[in-house]
């Protein structure tokens, strides 16, 4: 059997289920791959798996960042791949799950050594986008990364103050870094499976999870989050359904519309997720069930074939 197993798919697909199954069949322990579910604070609203779910099978990285701080995929990479040393010493299978595709591009296919960014230059980029919005935020990306500002779309800021901090601090280009990358984990060393339901079927329980963690409290959730004053462009105050359900808090507008507008920005998220585990992975074994009996046993014949 493969060294490590990575699981990949949309949101609100079944992956933790998936994983736990995985966990049972391989003696696996489970490595979280999402960005958002890294953050503490934000259990419920994130989909993070249950307590309930830990106490079955050692889980990893979730919920253990603190929301101030952002985590790029250079630390998730440098975290994981010590947790993947430590379950194989342990004689185990490190099993990773989750939706954010560069995680699982940068151990597959490799990750571009951009330098740290230093404080003075993330202060700058800050500075720039209050100081002349999102069109000069735009304008300088352009400047100074012609070739990967042509890649992002206009409302993608995160990714445009990327570009620009990253050419403060280093005087070249994010694109020039991507010359130099390897795989963290060779050929060998890994199997992928993407779970890819049917699309309609999956904003059906997209719309229905989130009235479910509703009812579970995550507005309560949201609420002690808000309370933390955190900059509203840090990575975990943009985590799916947060920005509406915190919009409602101020009075902005009412629950009904931010849960419309959470469970819209969410079907949006998979059907870009889908996209890209297509384009980036077609090699990849699927999984298209979505109840978990039926995806277990998709898993299972998998399995099966890979060790027979």
């Amino acid at each position: 059997m493969t060294r490590c197993l990575l699981i990949a798919g949309p949101t609100a697909a079944g992956k933790t289920a998936l994983a736990l199954a995985a966990a049972r069949a391989l003696d696996g322990e489970i490595i979280n791959a999402d960005s958002m579910q890294i953050y503490a604070g934000l259990p419920l609203i994130t989909a993070q798996p249950s307590m309930d779910d830990f106490s079955k099978v050692p889980h990893h990285l979730f919920g253990c960042v603190d929301p101030a701080m952002r985590w790029s995929v250079g630390h998730w990479t440098e975290a994981a791949l010590a947790l993947i040393a430590d379950i194989h010493e342990r004689g185990r299978t490190p099993i990773l799950v989750g939706g954010t595709g560069l995680y699982f591009l940068a151990l597959t296919k490799g990750l571009a050594p951009v330098p740290e960014i230093d404080a003075d230059s993330r202060q700058q980029v800050v500075d720039l986008l209050a100081a002349t919005g999102p069109e000069g935020l735009r304008s300088e990306a352009e400047r100074l990364d012609p070739v990967a500002a042509a890649r992002i779309k206009p409302a993608d800021l995160q990714r445009q103050m990327r570009i620009v901090e990253v050419g403060y601090a280093t005087g070249e280009a994010l694109s020039s870094f991507h010359a130099d990358t390897r795989p963290m984990l060779e050929a060998d060393e890994w199997s992928g499976i993407v779970i890819e339901p049917e699309r309609q079927a999956l904003y059906d329980r997209i719309n229905h999870r989130f009235e479910l963690m509703l009812e579970a409290g995550a507005l309560d959730e949201v609420r002690a989050f808000a309370a933390l004053g955190l900059d509203p462009l840090l990575p975990a105050s943009k985590a799916l359904g947060v920005p509406p359900l915190m919009a409602h808090l101020r009075g902005e507008m009412t629950l009904e519309d931010a849960v419309l507008l959470a469970q819209r920005d969410s079907r949006r998220y998979a059907k870009r997720q889908m996209t890209w585990f297509r384009n980036q992975h077609p090699d990849w074994s699927r999984i298209h069930a979505l109840d978990t009996a039926g995806a277990a046993r998709e898993l299972g014949a998998i399995l099966d074939g890979w060790t027979g």
